[in-house]
Order: structure tokens, then C-alpha cells, then sequence
């Protein structure tokens, strides 16, 4: 069957995707303006190898000069989103930072394999790639970076990505430049102070969900189905033209080559902005937090924390009494928080220190799971409704600034009344030929 490829404004499906050519191994980057600085192939290979040990880049709960992050289990199993920030991801004031949330049986296994190698081929493509003033070389460095990535997940001989995946939601600070690439449905916002010098929330990212009229148009046109179940209508999902399977709630993820051929892109929406003194942070987050929290709710509480270092932390544990609170009977879904605060500062109070690794958030940080010893089960897993559910809650609001990236301008927000499985049909692996109904 067809492959279905997109630009950030048209998709076809084709036949076969053209193979791509892999990264330099150069890690030397003009970004910017910036000269280059080069390095050696065993450099590459070092940095590959050797990630924990690389300095100023974080991936467990705990703060760096300018930034604080925090992850905690759900109630649906293993923990299954990962983030990272990368400071002096390249010279001159260059940082990285990433969300990204799993689903499916190794959904935990796919998100912390994104969250390890795309920061790396993002660097050495934007090697090869003439940076411009107007995002135009950043642009085609994300997009070669993730196919890189996907391709890589395909062919992964340990890594089973075809009922599995992730959402990321990646950004690329340098100076005043800020750039994003994103798919599925982890969000960006941003604090900023508007002419009264009072915070608002300015959403930077969509939520790109099956329902967006562009996704479903592109899904369809590719013989995918979407549609949502009976018993929960808030929730488009992506199906196979023959099955009702796997049900994805996403349009757009790594990983999940059950629906590749049928609509379900890996290609990242792209935005480049200019960032101002009035913009104070920026929040990376998964839907665990988006689900319960609106853009507004999370910027006051990160405005508003005692300490910058704990910042993260406020977000999860309100979301998580938000959930307790709205939806008492559903079980919270996992979440994962960064925030990047853009006048490169921390506070250095005492009882602002490193936040504890050894909290519930990372019980699930090894690719065994730590403390979670089984794997979710390859069955069919129900939607946990709340008792409330006739209820009315309002969506999130979205932010007063411009939403840039798909064309859409509504604010989506999460999943209301419900606990979202994000895959519901976990299939028997098969090989490229239709199967047998």
C-alpha cells in the first residue's frame, strides 16, 4: 500500500517514501550567523555513546541554569513520557528542550528512544542546512531530522513501533530566535506580559488531532478512518480502512506504522518566532497536564511559584488534584513538564535545590521500568469514564496570542470527561500485505 507524506501545507500519498540521507557527522553548527566549529566523526560517536554524561542536559526531575523539569506516573501503568532540556545544545546560547508522551505497549520504550536521538540528528542536520534569518534552513533541519528519526524507529531490530509511538514537542532556543517542531498533541506555551504588564498565556503549538480539518482530510484521502466511539465522543481517533483498529488519538506521531500508510504522519509543524523582553517562559508539557489545566491556569501557577526550581513540579501536582478533583473516578493520565525561563536565570535559594531523582515520577526511567516490572497487556483497553461525566466542564481557553503552526486557528484542548487510551486496539504484528478480515 501507499505511504502518505505531507508538507506543512499539502499531503499525497505515494508509493514509496524516497530514502533519505542521513546526517553529517559534523557536529560543528552555524546557526544564525554563528562560524563553524568543527569535530571529528569519534566526537559524534562519543556524544552518541555517552549521553548521560554530557553536561548541562537534563532528563530527570530536577532544575539547570534556566530551566526546571518535572515528570510523575499516572494511574495507567508505567510512566510513559519523557523530556529533556539541553543546554548549550550548540555555542552561543543555544538550548534545546523536548516533551514527549508514549502510547501503546512500548509507548515508555519509543519516548525515551526519541527523547535520546533527536536531539542529535536535529544537530547535525542543522549542519547541513544554510541557516537563514527567516527559519527557512531551521525549517528543513527539523523536518530531515525527524523522517531520520522515524526511519530509524522502523528499522529499530529491539524497538516494536508498529501498534507504539510518541507525541514530542521540540524546541530550539538561540538568542531572541526561537524555533518549534511538533507532532501529536504535547503543547508549547509561553508567559509573557502584555502592554498593561499584566501575564498572559500565548499558545505557541496545536494540538493536531484527527478532527482538525486538515488532519482528517489528509487521513481520509489515504483510506484511514476517523471517528470516535459511543461511549466517548470527545475523541476522534485514527482507524484502519479494514478494522476497527488501533484507534490512535493523535494524527500525527513517531512510531505507529500500523496507520503510516494510511494518514498518520511523522512530518513536524514548524514556527519560527522573534522572541521580545515582555516573553518570560516557556512550558513544554503532555496532555496529562493539558487535559485538566488551561494555558491560562498553568502560566499563573508557574508566575506565581515561590521558587523557579519548583515550577514544574507546581504544574504536575495541580494537575493531578485537578484530576482527582474533576474526574475522581478516571485514572490520571501521566505527566511530563518543562519550564524554560527565557532570562536564563535560576533561584539559587536552598530550598529551591535539585528536585529528588529518586521521586515517583522516575520509578519508571529504566527500559525495563524500573519499579514496573510487567508490560501493558496486548488487549483492548477501556476508557475509564467519570462519574460526573454529565457534567459540562468548559474547555481550556486558549491563549490571546497567535497560534502558529496549522492553519486552524481554534484552541484544542484535551480530552474533557474522559481518561484518553490513546491506542485502544493493540494489533497482531503483520507483514506489509493486507490481512485476512
Amino acid at each position: 500500500m501507499g505511504a502518505c507524506c505531507s508538507t506543512s501545507t499539502r499531503s499525497t500519498c505515494s508509493s514509496r517514501n524516497n530514502g533519505e540521507k542521513g546526517p553529517s557527522p559534523r557536529l560543528g553548527i552555524r546557526f544564525c550567523g554563528q562560524k563553524r566549529t568543527k569535530k571529528t566523526v569519534s566526537d559524534h560517536t562519543m556524544t552518541l555513546q555517552h549521553l548521560a554524561s554530557i553536561p548541562n542536559r537534563i532528563f530527570a526531575n530536577g532544575k539547570s541554569r534556566s530551566s526546571c523539569i518535572f515528570t510523575q506516573q499516572g494511574r495507567k501503568g508505567i510512566n510513559q513520557d519523557a523530556m529533556i532540556v539541553w543546554e548549550d545544545f550548540l555555542p552561543e546560547d543555544v538550548t534545546f528542550c523536548g516533551v514527549f508522551d508514549g502510547h501503546g505497549p512500548h509507548g515508555h520504550l519509543v519516548a525515551r528512544k526519541v527523547r535520546d536521538t533527536l536531539p542529535g540528528k536535529l544537530m547535525s542536520f542543522l549542519d547541513t542546512n544554510q541557516p537563514k534569518q527567516d527559519g527557512s534552513g531551521q525549517r528543513e533541519a527539523f523536518m530531515k531530522s525527524y523522517k531520520a528519526m522515524d526511519k530509524e524507529l522502523k528499522s529499530h531490530p529491539n524497538l516494536d513501533c508498529f501498534c507504539s509511538g510518541s507525541t514530542a514537542v521540540t524546541i530550539v532556543k538561540q538568542g531572541s530566535n526561537l524555533f518549534m517542531g511538533y507532532i501529536g498533541d504535547s503543547r508549547a506555551i509561553m508567559g509573557s506580559k502584555d502592554s498593561n504588564d499584566s501575564m498572559v498565556a500565548i499558545q505557541l503549538t496545536v494540538d493536531l488531532k484527527p478532527d482538525l480539518p486538515r488532519e482528517a482530510e489528509r487521513i481520509k484521502r489515504c483510506k484511514g478512518r476517523v471517528f470516535a466511539l459511543q461511549d466517548e465522543p470527545e475523541v476522534s481517533r485514527v482507524w484502519l480502512p479494514f478494522d476497527d483498529a488501533p484507534g490512535l488519538a493523535m494524527a500525527r506521531a513517531f512510531g505507529d506504522f500500523c496507520l503510516k500508510e494510511y494518514g498518520v504522519i511523522s512530518i513536524p509543524e514548524f514556527s519560527h518566532r522573534l522572541l521580545t523582553e515582555r516573553d518570560q517562559f516557556i512550558v513544554l508539557a503532555s496532555d496529562g497536564v493539558w487535559d485538566v489545566l488551561s494555558n491560562e491556569e498553568v502560566v499563573d501557577i508557574v508566575s506565581s511559584a515561590p521558587a523557579r526550581s519548583s515550577a514544574a513540579r507546581l504544574v504536575v501536582d495541580s494537575a493531578a488534584r485537578e484530576w482527582k478533583l474533576k474526574y475522581p473516578t478516571s485514572k490520571m493520565d501521566d505527566c511530563a513538564v518543562v519550564c524554560l525561563f527565557l532570562d536564563g536565570k535560576m533561584d539559587s535559594e536552598s530550598d529551591s535545590a535539585t528536585l529528588q531523582s529518586n521521586h515517583s515520577g522516575n520509578a519508571a526511567e529504566s527500559d525495563d521500568g524500573g519499579q514496573q516490572k510487567s508490560e501493558p497487556c496486548l488487549q483492548r483497553n477501556f476508557t475509564v469514564r467519570s462519574s460526573e461525566e454529565n457534567e459540562a466542564y468548559g474547555r481550556p481557553a486558549g491563549g490571546d496570542g497567535t497560534t502558529i503552526g496549522a492553519a486552524e486557528d481554534e484552541g484544542w484542548s484535551g480530552l474533557e470527561g474522559v481518561t484518553r487510551v490513546n491506542s485502544l486496539v493493540q494489533l497482531p504484528r503483520f507483514s506489509d500485505e493486507r490481512p485476512s478480515t
